[in-house]
């Protein structure tokens, strides 16, 4: 996974980190904490354009979230609750926890917009819900723009910050992101498991 991102910010350039912030939206495994301190480094060695590293990097990320966000508008409270009752199972999510998410969505759209947009885990699907709420698309992206800049901003930091110390980092990142992918991939198959038995004992 760590080869292929830093192969495609060699031959694109900060068009390439657009790319896979991009990616890393649509397909969270690929994690910006990887992605944009790497393109830090590449920009304290000179490489590429730090401002263009930042802009095509928030770029990437407010369009993967705005897709995510028309995702949640296009299907709607009531037809995704009866995709969970079908198929819930195989995403690990009842129509209880679907329920939750909104309702508290609703009380916290903007804060949660901003703020959801640094927390790993949570930075790709809070656009879901502020799709399923109605959020108004300017509202969306004014707050999802507001908090993936900062959150870019602060990596791109390390990363150049780091600069001869980040060599001694790739060596690990590889092996480290195929674990992540692992233990996501083991965490997925318990969850389903679970809930297969949870439904032949119901």
């Amino acid at each position: 996974m760590f080869d292929f991102i830093t192969n495609l910010i060699d031959t694109m350039g900060a068009f390439g980190v657009g790319i896979v912030m991009f990616l890393e939206n649509v397909f969270p495994p690929i994690p910006s904490e990887l992605v944009m301190p790497l393109a830090g480094f590449n920009a304290a060695q000179g490489s590429v354009s730090l401002l263009a590293v930042f802009v095509w990097g928030t770029i990437g990320t407010v369009l993967g979230a705005w897709l995510w966000y028309e995702v949640g508008r296009r299907l709607g409270r009531a037809r995704l609750q009866r995709f969970i009752g079908k198929y819930g199972i195989w995403l690990t999510l009842s129509r209880d926890d679907v329920q939750n998410a909104i309702e508290w969505f609703d009380r916290h759209d903007k804060g949660a917009t901003f703020f959801g947009r640094m927390i790993p885990g949570v930075r790709t699907m809070i656009s879901v819900p502020a799709g399923l709420a109605e959020m108004s698309l300017p509202r969306f992206m004014l707050y999802t723009t507001a908090g993936s800049a900062l959150w870019n901003l602060a990596l791109i930091a390390a990363g150049y910050l780091l600069q001869s110390q980040y060599d001694r980092v790739v060596d690990y990142l590889n092996p480290v992101t195929n674990l992540i992918l692992a233990v996501i991939a083991v965490t997925y198959l318990y969850r389903v498991a679970r809930q297969l038995m949870q439904r032949r004992k119901a």
